[in-house]
Parts: structure tokens; sequence; C-alpha cells
């Protein structure tokens, strides 16, 4: 297993995108070598610099296209759909650099060989790692010790992860007094007894051992656990080890005091001062950019209903400090005059013709740049509501005053990883992945979740 950002990644999983990046580069050189009839006096370096930006580009592509997301492309067909379209775009992208950029054009001939030869080799690469993933080969063996709430969700979660890389090769529950579902039993052994924890897990070959147990003084079986963790096995609490299976939290699960001893929550002056350098530079560059699309964004809503182009409403920021946030209207003037603070709601009547475009593809959000960029918001972070809601669900939601530790975002954790949410079940599940990105806030994790945002907001997924 890899450590990225904080989660577990299988170092299969990477391997396949190296090897599949590989397959990809090999491709064109194949082609190349073909029609040139393996004159090696025409290698040099720019070719091999030509072939990389393929590469790159066909990468990005098959990334966007949610190639390398295992849940949505898992099987054959869809795969070979999704790689069409993503040799669709990047055909159309290295165009564009070709017209850009000529001197990084590569024969037409040995680009279309080489389309022929990556539709082939890739979807013959993924026949084979998608039977590896259904087989479970190389996957990681673990013992689960609980029945508790945790641990079924940890069950849940590798056993509908194709890609998570663990399997449980035994579950003990708290007691026997814990009924098992017969649907459990039936894939994974289970048994009651703690004794001889260590033994078992040795001659299991599992060197990982994941504790989701209840707390009841004096039945934790701490002889057992230590022993196993002397022998060198690894020992992780239930809690730290479905936040990095999953890069999320479960606050109806864990207590207080596992926020308090866990990694995370880290705040410095310098991660302080950089994270605002980068909403600064970030907001500058894009207000610039994008100009031409606020313009004809603010034109098109005074045209098509009557009202002001900015939508202005109060949020909640950092420190649970009121702000006023701005937003391209979107739905109709004193939309709430009837209904009073509500959500939006699939197909509300209440947005207008634009509006419906522009939430799609998060252009009604725009204006907030100019809110980042007088700090009171952030590129990241968890997305601000109202205090009409948040007073609310301060009472009913556990941990959700703790969302007020950093600056709203623009963009979020939870926005890429969830979307929409508009019931109360939806706000638990976005606060479970807030919390995981303020425990574990970093720079290199705001560039993921900005590369991801622009991958939401090109196929207006989540938009209501």
């Amino acid at each position: 297993m890899l450590r990225l950002l904080k989660q577990y990644f299988p170092i299969r999983n990477i391997l396949f995108i190296i090897f599949e990046g590989s397959v990809i580069f090999g491709s064109v050189c194949l082609s190349f070598m073909i029609l040139t009839r393996f004159d090696l006096s025409l290698v040099d370096l720019t070719l091999f610099l030509k072939i990389g930006l393929i590469t790159f580009i066909c990468q990005t592509c098959l990334y966007y296209n949610d190639l390398y997301d295992f849940e949505i492309a898992v099987s054959i067909p869809e795969a070979s759909i999704r790689l069409l379209q993503a040799l669709g775009v990047t055909s159309i992208a290295l165009a564009i650099i070709y017209f850009l950029f000529p001197i990084v054009i590569i024969d037409q001939k040995i680009f279309i060989l080489s389309i022929i030869f990556l539709f082939v080799f890739i979807i013959g690469w993924r026949v084979v790692y998608i039977w590896i993933l259904n087989k479970g080969f190389f996957n990681e063996s673990i013992i689960l010790m609980g029945s508790t709430s945790l641990a079924l969700d940890i069950i849940d979660t590798i056993e509908n992860t194709i890609d998570c890389g663990y399997k449980i090769a035994l579950l003990i529950p708290d007691s026997e007094k814990d009924e098992i579902d017969e649907s459990i039993k039936n894939k994974i052994p289970v048994v009651y007894n703690k004794n001889n924890l260590c033994a078992t897990a040795l001659e299991m070959d599992v060197k990982k051992i994941v504790v989701a147990l209840k707390e009841k003084r004096g039945s934790f079986p701490t002889k057992e656990l230590l022993n196993c963790r002397t022998e060198g096995l690894e020992v992780l609490e239930g809690s730290s080890f479905y936040e990095m299976l999953t890069g999320k939290l479960l606050v109806t699960t864990i207590n207080p005091s596992w926020l308090i001893f866990s990694e995370g929550f880290r705040k410095s002056k310098f991660k302080t001062f950089i994270k605002r350098l980068e909403d600064i530079i970030l907001s500058l560059i894009m207000l610039v950019l994008l100009s031409p699309v606020l313009a004809l964004t603010a034109i098109l809503i005074k045209i098509d209903s009557r009202g002001p182009v900015l939508f202005s409403q109060d949020r909640v920021g950092q420190n649970k400090k009121e702000y006023m946030m701005h937003k391209f209207r979107s739905m109709v003037v004193d939309a709430e005059k009837k209904t009073g603070p509500v959500w939006a709601q699939a197909d509300d009547d209440r947005i207008t013709r634009v509006g419906r475009v522009i939430r799609k593809f998060r252009i009604d959000e725009l204006p907030q740049l100019w809110d980042v960029l007088l700090g009171k918001m952030s590129m990241v972070g968890p997305r601000p509501e109202r205090k009409y809601f948040t007073d609310e669900l301060e009472k009913q939601v556990p941990y959700y005053t703790e969302r007020f530790k950093v600056k709203p975002g623009l963009t979020g954790w939870a926005q890429v990883s969830y979307g929409y949410g508009a019931t109360l079940e939806d706000t638990i599940e976005k606060l479970n992945y807030d919390l995981f990105y303020i425990k574990n806030l970093s720079i290199p994790m705001d560039i993921v979740i900005i590369l991801r945002t622009v991958k939401t907001v090109l196929f207006g997924k989540g938009a209501r």
C-alpha cells in the first residue's frame, strides 16, 4: 500500500497508471517503427518528447473520462465507449496544440496507426487487469475485529470497492451475543475467540489488524493486541483505517478522544500564508481569463429575466463570522418569498432558463472569485451555508461546528467527492468529507481538489 494525501492506495493501482502510460508510449513508438521500417537513424530525443506529449494528453483524457475510476469503468463495454471518447478528445486537443506549435507535430499516418494500436492494447490490458481485480489477486489480507456499525461500514466498503486492495481474511465480532448477517458469513470466516490472535494472524499471513470494537471496560483484548504489535504486526484503530480507505471520516461513529489523539489539524503561519497566496494568485488569474465568460453571463441573465445580475446572500464563514457571498442570479426574483429558506431541489421551478445552464457548469459560482480575492473565502474549503441552516445543523449533526475552523471554499473535497446535497443525510455525508479535508489540509490536496473540480465542471456533474 502507498499512502498519498493521507489515503492508502494499492501499489498495483499506481503501477497500473504507470504501465498504461508505457502502453500508450509504446504504441506510438511501435507505429513509428513499423511505418519507418525500423529505421533507427530517425530516432532522436525530439521524437521521444513528441511521443511523451501524446502520452500525457492521452492519459489526461483517460482520467477526465473516468477510465481510472473502476466503480464507473469496470465493464469492458463501458470502458470501450469511454476510451473512444477519450481518444477523440485526445485527437482534438493534439490538433489544437499542433496548430499552435507546429514543431511538435508527428506524422499523421503514425498518429492514426497509434490510435488503432491504443484502442486494441488498452482494452486488452484492461480486460486482464479487471480480471485480476475481480479475482482479488494481490489484495492485502486483514483481520477485522468488531461488529459495530463502523466495522460493518468497513466490510461494506471493502466488499463494494473493486480496487480497494484489501480483503478481510477473518472477522472477530465483539462478543458471541452479536449476530452476524448470513450474507457476511458466506463471504468472510467468522470466529469469536480472541485468544491466540497473534498466532492466528501469523498463520494466515496477515500483517494488519483493524480494531473496530465497542469501548467496553474490561473486555478490550489489550494483551492480545499488544502481543501482535510487539511481534511486528500493524494494529490500526477502525476510524483511522476507514479514513485512509475512503478519504472521509464517519462523524456518527468517531468519538472526541479519537479526534484529539489522531494525526492532523496542523496549522502554521507558513501554511496559512501559502494558502492565502494560492488564493490571491488563482483568483486573479481566473478573473482575468474568465472575464469574457463573466460579461456574457451577465448579459444573458439580464435578457432572460427581470432583476439584478448578481445575487447576494449571507453566509457563515471562518470562526462563524458572517459575510455576504455573491453569485450570478440563477433563480427568479424573490424566489424564497413563498417558501422561505430552502435548499435547491432537482427540477426546481424557481430556476430560470439561463440559470439551469450556469448552475450545471458552476458558472453561477464565478463571482465568488472576488470574495476569494478579498479574503472572505478560499479557493478550497467547505462550502459556506446560511446561518438559517447552520444553526439547525449544529444541533443535529455531530462535529458540524468544526467546519468553521477554516475559510469556506469556492470548491471543496466534499463537492468533488459527493456532489450536491439537499437532505440531512447528505449534509452528514458531506461533513464526513469536509472534516477529512480540515484534518489533512495541505497545498498538494488543494491542487488535487482543483483538478478534480475542473473535471466536475467540464461534465456538469452534481449541480442543481
